[in-house]
C-alpha cells in the first residue's frame, strides 16, 4: 500500500498548524503546502529531510482548496511540478486582480444587504483577502472535478466536499476507507463556511452553510475508516463527529430563530448579537456564520426575507 507521511507544519493563523501530506508512490506528490513564510518553509524542508527528501524531489503537488494554509507555498515548487486542484481555485492563486476587485465589489454589496454599517465597509473589517499575503502566485497546471483520478495517486478519487471553500476537494481511496480531506473535517474545530462570490457561470452566491451539511452527510454515508485532516488529528469517529457537528449547527439555528422571535432583524443585528466582541475584529467570519444560520432557517422555511429595501429583513415565521 502506497505510504502516506503527515506533516505538521506552523502557520501564522489561529489554527497554528496545518497537516500537509506526503504520499510516496512511483513519483512524490504532496497534499497541500502551509503558507507563504520561512517559518512553514523551513517546517516543511526538515520534515521531508527526516524521510529523506528535499523539496526538489517532488513531481506533483494536489491542493484541496484555495486557502492560504494549503496552498501559499506553491511558489516553492519549480515550474516542472505538476500544480493540480478544483479550477475555481484559480483566481484565488494566481491573485487574478479583476477577480478580487469583483470579490470586494461583492462583499460591499452583500454587506449592505445585510445591513452591515457604512462605518465597516471603509477600513479592512470586510477584507478576508488580507490572508492573501500568506499565499502563492502560481497557476495550476491541471484542474480536477468530482470523480476524477490523479495519476500520481493510484486508488484515489476526487470528491468535491464544498462548503469551507467552492473550491474543496478531498480525495478518497475505496480500498481501504482513507480520506485526505483537507478542511472538510476537523477533529478539534467545526470548519467554518466562509461567503464567496459567484464564480465564472454563475448569477448568485452559494450557500455555504448549506453546501457543507450535505458535504457532511454525503461523507456519513461513505465507507471512510479513517479522515487524514487538514489539521489536528486523524478522525477515526467520523459518523459520530458529523452527527455532533450537525446537532451543534441546528441548536446555532434554533439560537438564531428566538432572536428573530422577538423582533424581526438584518443579518448584521443578529451577528451582533451573536458575536458581540468577536464582530468587530473577525466580521467576514462571524458575519459568514451568520448568514449561514439564515440560509439555513430560510430553506427549512422557518424565516421569511422582507427584500422591498436595500437592507434584507428577516422574520420568524
Amino acid at each position: 500500500m502506497t505510504a502516506i507521511h503527515r506533516m505538521e507544519i506552523p502557520v501564522p493563523f489561529a489554527v497554528e498548524t496545518v497537516n500537509v501530506f506526503l504520499v510516496e508512490g512511483e513519483t512524490l506528490t504532496l497534499i497541500d503546502t502551509g503558507t507563504n513564510t520561512e517559518e512553514a518553509k523551513k517546517a516543511l524542508e526538515s520534515q521531508l529531510g527526516a524521510l529523506g527528501y528535499k523539496i526538489e524531489d517532488i513531481e506533483t503537488v494536489v491542493i484541496t482548496h484555495h486557502h492560504a494554509d494549503h496552498c501559499g507555498l506553491l511558489n516553492t515548487f519549480s515550474e516542472k511540478v505538476k500544480i493540480i486542484g478544483h479550477p475555481w481555485n484559480e483566481p484565488w492563486i494566481t491573485q487574478n486582480a479583476e477577480f478580487l476587485k469583483r470579490y470586494h465589489e461583492f462583499f460591499k454589496e452583500t454587506a449592505l444587504q445585510f445591513g452591515v454599517p457604512a462605518a465597516f465597509l471603509n477600513g479592512e473589517a470586510l477584507l478576508t483577502t488580507k490572508t492573501l499575503k500568506y499565499s502563492c502566485n502560481r497557476s495550476l497546471t491541471h484542474t480536477v472535478r468530482e470523480g476524477d483520478r490523479i495519476d500520481s495517486l493510484p486508488g484515489f478519487t476526487v470528491i468535491e466536499t464544498p462548503g469551507h471553500a467552492s473550491t474543496h476537494i478531498s480525495l478518497y481511496r475505496e480500498s481501504d476507507g482513507i480520506l485526505i480531506g483537507g478542511d472538510a473535517l476537523i477533529s478539534h474545530i467545526s470548519s467554518n463556511p466562509i461567503l464567496e462570490p459567484p464564480y465564472e457561470g454563475q448569477t448568485e452566491r452559494a450557500r455555504p452553510l448549506l453546501q457543507y451539511n450535505q458535504t457532511l452527510k454525503r461523507l456519513s454515508e461513505m465507507n471512510i475508516s479513517r479522515i487524514l485532516s487538514g489539521h489536528g488529528e486523524d478522525v477515526l469517529n467520523m459518523k459520530q463527529l458529523i452527527e455532533t457537528r450537525l446537532q451543534k449547527q441546528e441548536t446555532r439555528a434554533f439560537k438564531v430563530l428566538e432572536l428573530l422571535k422577538e423582533k424581526p432583524m438584518t443579518a448584521f443585528e443578529v451577528c451582533v448579537k451573536l458575536f458581540p466582541v468577536l464582530y468587530k475584529e473577525q466580521l467576514p467570519l462571524t458575519i459568514s456564520e451568520t448568514v449561514g444560520q439564515l440560509d439555513f432557517l430560510a430553506y427549512n422555511q422557518q424565516v421569511m426575507i422582507d427584500e422591498s429595501s436595500q437592507q434584507l429583513i428577516y422574520y420568524a415565521k
